[in-house]
């Protein structure tokens, strides 16, 4: 099993982040923190209007993909 590289998604600190997890999960994150195994930030959960931000961590390793905005 691979990991993303804490250097790859380091350039999407404090930027909105769509996230592809191995279970696949799929998300919006606003990152905040990227450590050497692990990000954080505030996650997106529920659909539109209705939906809320969470802070929310996620080890490397579950993330299959991701892309920055």
């Amino acid at each position: 099993m691979f990991a993303v590289d804490p250097g790859s998604i380091r350039g999407c600190l404090f930027r909105y982040v769509y996230i592809w997890q191995n279970n696949g999960d799929q998300y919006w994150m606003f990152l905040t923190h990227v450590g050497r195994r692990s990000i954080a930030g505030f996650r997106w959960f529920g659909f539109g209007p209705t939906g809320f931000w969470l802070y929310f961590g996620l080890d490397l390793n579950r993330i299959r993909s991701f892309t920055c905005f």
